[in-house]
């Protein structure tokens, strides 16, 4: 089990919910920030930690070594946080999945897989684990899927053109992915960034 922060809506009543997935040796307090300066206070927001400690904070799986072992148990937490959350009356199609980093990784690997459709998938300076495997895996829902990919032109740790290269496999195979690249490293490209992110949350909410 997961353990995470729900960070309440100004209207009690919204359903509508945002999680935020960290990167490596981060944790949900390194997202206090993120619903301040999305500025859309009709959104719950729902920051996680992973599930295994590292260096002072957690992460997603083991890296770099081998990751798959990882990957598999922290999708099936996610899934099973996505379920609980539908129990509890957050509505996959008002839940928009987000992550960072291995955060992004796990966001896709999840989204792409889940049985239902979410509001809208955000993928932040990451990548998509075994993407063939990905492609041959995927429910028919899967394509109904809004997905905003974002990488640095200069990320020192997760290479730009694989990543741009991946975005564009995904797309070929039929998947509504809107692609944005920025000329920063492996972090959050500030405003500029965070316009885009909000721009896309908003477009999950028509009635907003």
């Amino acid at each position: 089990m997961l353990h995470y922060e729900l960070i309440p809506a100004a209207d009690k009543k919204s359903r509508r919910l945002m999680i935020m997935l960290h990167g490596l040796g981060d944790s949900l307090e390194g997202y206090r920030w993120f619903p301040q300066a999305l500025g859309l206070p009709w959104l719950n927001y729902l920051l996680v930690n992973a599930p295994d400690e590292y260096f002072g904070g957690y992460s997603w799986f083991d890296y770099p070594h081998d990751i798959k072992p990882g990957i598999l148990r922290s999708r099936k937490l996610l899934v099973a946080l996505l379920d609980d959350l539908r129990a509890k009356n957050f509505p996959p199609e008002q839940t928009i999945l987000g992550g960072f980093s291995q955060g992004c990784l796990m966001t896709v690997d999840v989204g792409l897989r889940y049985p239902h459709k979410l509001a809208g998938l955000v993928g932040i300076s990451g990548w998509v684990f075994e993407i063939e495997t990905l492609l041959k895996e995927i429910l028919p829902v899967a394509r109904q899927q809004r997905l905003l990919l974002t990488h640095g032109q200069f990320d020192p740790l997760i290479p730009f053109a694989e990543v741009r290269k991946q975005a564009q496999q995904l797309k070929a195979a039929g998947f509504g992915v809107e692609w944005h690249e920025f000329p920063k490293d492996h972090t959050i490209y500030g405003e500029t960034e965070i316009a885009v992110i909000r721009k896309f949350v908003r477009a999950g909410y028509p009635e907003e």
